[in-house]
């Protein structure tokens, strides 16, 4: 449409969308599985990006869906994926849209290192793409101009709304294209234009001109507005030089419509002395329409119209109804039609659009869950830590009377029944070479652990080292945010698992001492029975007691101590295997009030889930109280009943001792199993934090030399400093020398010339 202004694109370099949001999904969703393969998805992203912002577009609607589809994309990452520092670490580059230098030839650019500024970028495109369309437009066809209003009402709507978030969204703004002041004035400038190309239509369709009048009027209004934000001296510098003359022509140019259209309201009105009056109130505005921009502007055939207009009106008012002709400044204003508005951005902007990561829960949920998880885990533990710790205590307790050994050991030299039990379920798990090779292992998973962890830190010291060193050397200059603020949170991650490794390695000693006390009798149990038979002493216990009352009560007890300690197994197994589905509720807390209460909602249902087990593991070491209490009186009596044998008490002896290494063993097995467990998992937990330091050392580097690179042009690009005046003696040598005199450049011997 012609002497319709449209906003120039901003342009960017391409980046590497794929590895650091790679790093961050396998950092911090896990695993290389495939349900957290985004592979495909972050090749299609990187592409989005690339022909969105890097590749020149076409001014078509293909285009703004393109636009639309990549700034809804980044919205839809925006909770998941967040762009910034100490996340997702990448630094983004655009150049202002107002620059004509070449991107990489020196031209205005600001590079900034979050989501939130890249979409700014993307946003202003869509918007400057919107003004393109629209100013494309025919004004001779109806579905044109309805295009042309949309699309400069859709840019307005969104300049505005850049205007109003900018600040927030953009730290230290660079580029005046982005600067709110040049937002305001664009935003303006769309909706004027957008209520000409309606007053375009208006016109076209033949409208009543009291309707054409208002909607002119406020055109012209628009306009005014626009010229006044233009000419704010920062953004008059920024914006094309023939901008503010075509606007200013266009606010006169509108106003003498205005008055053109109420002019003809007059004349059916019979008021024609009003008539001749507003007819040269248009030419005048219709005049200086054309001084200021008719350079740029044909306003002619307007001219020409309301000249013919104004000389038939006098004809006719001179020689027929001699009608008074009111002053200008007499006339009533004649009102406005406010149809053009700014537009609010749809969500999503594109409607087709589909969220590549759809299966990815917001950052929220996913450390709300982490959360919930880790509480769960705590009530787990505490509850099974109960549980066994009582089954240790009722086994140090039985074991320390030598039962039920004492009871199925009555004469002879043979192995307790209930010994060769234990024996075999040592043998079974691999016996004391088990326990030797996991104690072997364990100081290698250690150092590996160790060294990731050191290599961290080291990486996290040098950059804080050479970020101080930049801000050293360009003071004030040296912008971007500090190391010891950045890395706060990664140096309290690393301090944590540190605290982790000093606890674990404090823990690996006490069970090597529980290890050591127990080995003899360990090794023991690890031999075939014939083997073990022959390290147990003998004994002539009174098999006598073998069917008394004493002895048939503990055996009783005896079966009431396995069925509490298999109970406990499913106890056990139960509190473990508590599963709930926390994604949808954490969600909809997200959904409903922005914000996630994750304390609140995880106690509700952790309690929802863990209270009736809770109170079965109360109920069970209740139970234990008073069964020890029965165990220890029959046991009482029975040795009461067997004091006349003494030849027993240093094989019952070795026999508690035995009891007691089996229950050593299988609690050092779970320990050094979960320890190896625990370490390997560390590992992973480690390697994820290390890929994330990493991830931030390389972000930072290639923000320093980014930053360190504009420093330097900026630093060339000073002028210099004016050389001193020159002395007068100086300009009589000068003098003389031009002259051919005793200054001459003639050689020796050679006349000056």
């Amino acid at each position: 449409m012609a002497t319709m202004l449209a906003v120039p694109l901003k342009n960017s370099a391409e980046l590497d969308f794929v590895r650091p949001l790679k790093n961050f999904i396998r950092n911090t969703f896990g695993g290389e599985d495939e349900s957290n393969d985004y592979t495909s998805q972050l090749d299609e992203l990187h592409r989005l990006r690339n022909n969105a912002v890097c590749r020149k577009l076409d001014k078509h609607s293909a285009s703004l869906e393109i636009l639309a589809r990549y700034y809804d994309q980044l919205q839809a990452i925006e909770d998941k994926l967040p762009i910034s520092e100490g996340h997702v670490s990448m630094t983004f580059t655009w150049q202002d849209a107002f620059d004509k230098g070449s991107f990489f030839g020196g031209g205005r650019k600001q590079s900034g290192s979050t989501g939130s500024y890249e979409k700014v970028c993307v946003l202003f495109n869509i918007a400057a793409m919107n003004s393109q369309i629209a100013a494309l437009q025919t004004s001779d066809d109806d579905e044109a101009l309805k295009t042309a209003a949309k699309q400069f009402q859709q840019a307005a709507g969104i300049f505005n709304h850049l205007k109003e978030t900018v600040v927030s969204a953009v730290q230290n703004i660079r580029t005046f294209d982005i600067h709110p002041d040049c937002l305001a004035a664009l935003g303006a400038l769309m909706l004027a234009q957008g209520q000409e190309s309606i007053l375009k239509k208006a016109q076209q369709d033949k409208m009543k001109p009291a309707i054409v009048a208002k909607i002119a009027m406020t055109a012209a209004e628009e306009f005014s507005e626009a010229l006044k934000l233009c000419q704010v001296q920062h953004v008059k510098e920024v914006l094309p030089k023939e901008w503010i003359p075509i606007v200013g022509g266009k606010h006169a140019h509108m106003q003498g419509l205005a008055e053109f259209h109420q002019s003809q309201v007059c004349q059916a009105s019979k008021c024609y002395g009003e008539e001749i009056s507003r007819l040269n109130h248009s030419l005048e505005h219709l005049q200086a329409a054309s001084h200021r921009g008719g350079q740029h502007v044909n306003f002619k055939s307007t001219t020409e119209k309301v000249q013919r207009a104004l000389a038939a009106a006098k004809k006719d008012n001179d020689f027929i109804y001699h009608d008074v002709i009111p002053d200008v400044s007499n006339l009533k204003p004649i009102g406005s039609a406010v149809i053009a508005k700014p537009l609010e951005i749809p969500k999503p902007m594109n409607p087709k659009f589909t969220d590549l990561f759809e299966k990815l829960v917001p950052l929220a949920v996913h450390n709300a869950l982490d959360a919930y998880e880790a509480r769960k885990v705590e009530i787990v533990s505490r509850e099974v830590g109960k549980l066994r710790e009582q089954t240790q205590l009722l086994n140090s307790v039985l074991a320390s009377l030598n039962l039920p050994a004492a009871i199925e050991d009555m004469g002879g030299s043979s192995i307790p029944p209930s010994l060769l039990q234990k024996s075999n379920a040592v043998r079974e798990k691999g016996g004391i070479q088990s326990i030797d090779k996991l104690f072997h292992e364990m100081p290698d998973l250690l150092k590996r652990n160790t060294e990731i962890l050191n290599e961290s830190i080291r990486l996290l010291d040098d950059e804080g080292k050479t970020d101080k060193e930049m801000k050293e050397r360009f003071k004030e200059r040296w912008t971007r945010l500090p190391s010891d603020q950045l890395t706060t949170p990664l140096r309290a991650e690393a301090s944590k698992y540190r605290t982790i490794l000093n606890n674990a390695i404090q823990a690996d000693s006490i069970v090597r001492e529980k290890y050591e006390a127990n080995r003899e009798f360990i090794s023991i149990l690890s031999k075939s029975p014939n083997e073990m038979g022959s390290d147990l002493p003998a004994t002539s216990a009174a098999a006598a007691l073998k069917d008394s009352p004493e002895v048939r009560k503990l055996r009783d007890l005896m079966k009431q101590v396995e069925a509490i300690k298999t109970e406990r197994e499913v106890n056990e197994a139960e509190i473990k295997n508590t599963k709930s589905d926390m994604s949808q509720k954490f969600l909809s807390a997200l959904a409903a009030d922005g914000a996630i209460n994750e304390e609140d909602i995880s106690n509700q249902e952790l309690d929802r889930i863990f209270s009736p087990l809770i109170k079965q593991v109360q109920d069970s070491i209740h139970r234990q109280e008073i069964l020890l209490n029965n165990v220890q009186d029959a046991n009482t009596k029975f040795c009461q009943a067997k004091q006349s044998d003494t030849s027993a008490s240093n094989r019952e002896d070795v026999l508690r001792k035995l009891a007691a290494a089996h229950d050593a063993y299988m609690e050092l097995t779970a320990n050094l199993t979960e320890g190896t467990k625990f370490y390997n998992d560390l590992t992973q937990l480690l390697v994820r934090f290390q890929g994330k330091v990493t991830d931030l050392c390389f972000a930072r580097k290639t923000e320093k030399e980014e930053l360190l690179r504009d420093l330097t042009q900026s630093i060339a690009n000073q002028p210099s400093s004016p050389p001193p005046v020159t002395p007068a003696h100086h300009a009589q040598v000068s003098g003389t020398t031009e002259s051919g005199g005793p200054g001459s450049s003639a050689a020796p011997g050679q006349p000056g010339r």
